[in-house]
């Protein structure tokens, strides 16, 4: 009897320790599944954080952006895409020269004037010649007309004897001739859409390439940012154009050209082989924007009325 009792107890025992064993199962289990749902949780509001973070960024870039004239993916072809505006009174300050002095004013973009192939070419040739030295700050140049070339915090004449003969082992002919057929047909497609003589537009200096990225600025050559005015930076400018040799949004971010309205910021996001032109008195005040990512490259080709201003295409020595 006595040892029925104590199989029974054992038994009772053994039960309870079972349920015992279940219940902690169980708790352990559903702590598992609560930890899981937290982690998830936790998950989801980073996710959601980086969302809002990113589109607050994008938002803070386009803040003062009133309007986007021509995105990056749009092709602009085959007539350029034109915007008049009032002419300044810049130009009353100059010697007027019938058939080139701005008569009607604007800005103007078209992806049909150079190929994206012959943009790659020539952002080649800018690659090999900044490679041979370079600023310290975030923006460079290149003027072949000239042979003025950043170093450091200083330019140098790449047709210099401190270069020697590296010159026709950077540049080839081919570059030039290509250099020179590319300005003939920004001449062409300025004079035809502002209906201009273009036997009396000149080149006129500064006309170079420029290679931009995010490093820090270290001179005042460094701070391309800056609203300006050609007309009044450069006496002699009457129009100007910029050739773009890389893509906004892939090879950088920043770095859109930005006209500077009195009703709001419009802006051109540059394109390889997009060219953009516009007369370059007050009635287009503009800047660049500072480059946040990677590397922009372009052509300043700027023209003028005043044959005592005009330079020569470049050529190798």
């Amino acid at each position: 009897m006595a040892l029925l009792r104590l199989r029974n107890a054992k038994g009772a025992n053994a039960s309870e320790i079972e349920r015992k064993i279940k219940r902690g199962n169980a708790l352990r289990q559903g702590s598992s599944w609560r930890s899981s749902r937290g982690l998830v949780a936790l998950l989801l509001v980073a996710l959601f954080t980086c969302v809002v973070a990113t589109w607050l960024y994008v938002t803070s870039l386009d803040s003062d952006i009133t309007e986007t004239l021509v995105s990056q993916w749009e092709l602009v072809s085959p007539q350029p895409r034109v915007y008049s505006v009032q002419c300044s009174e810049d130009y009353e300050n100059y010697k007027r020269y019938p058939g080139c002095t701005p008569q009607k004013c604007g800005r103007a973009v078209t992806d049909n004037v150079v190929t994206r192939e012959e943009a790659q070419v020539l952002r080649r040739l800018a690659e090999r010649g900044l490679a041979l030295a370079g600023s310290e700050g975030g923006a460079s140049i290149l003027d072949l007309h000239s042979g003025a070339l950043s170093m450091g915090k200083q330019f140098v004449n790449i047709y210099s004897r401190y270069f020697g003969d590296q010159i026709s082992d950077v540049f080839t002919q081919e570059d030039f001739q290509l250099y020179r057929n590319v300005r003939g047909r920004i001449q062409a497609v300025i004079a035809e859409t502002f209906g201009l003589n273009p036997a009396l537009m000149y080149l006129t200096k500064p006309t170079f390439f420029s290679r931009i990225n995010s490093t820090a600025a270290k001179t005042q050559h460094d701070e391309y940012w800056h609203p300006h005015i050609d007309k009044v930076t450069y006496g002699s400018f009457d129009y100007t154009s910029l050739l773009y040799l890389s893509d906004y949004g892939s090879d950088f971010t920043g770095g859109r050209f930005v006209f500077m309205d009195q009703n709001g910021n419009r802006t051109v996001e540059p394109r390889a082989g997009r060219v953009s032109f516009f007369s370059s008195g007050s009635e287009n005040l503009h800047r660049v924007e500072k480059v946040t990512w990677g590397t922009r490259y372009a052509i300043t080709v700027s023209f003028t009325c005043d044959p005592a201003h005009g330079i020569s295409d470049p050529a190798l020595p």
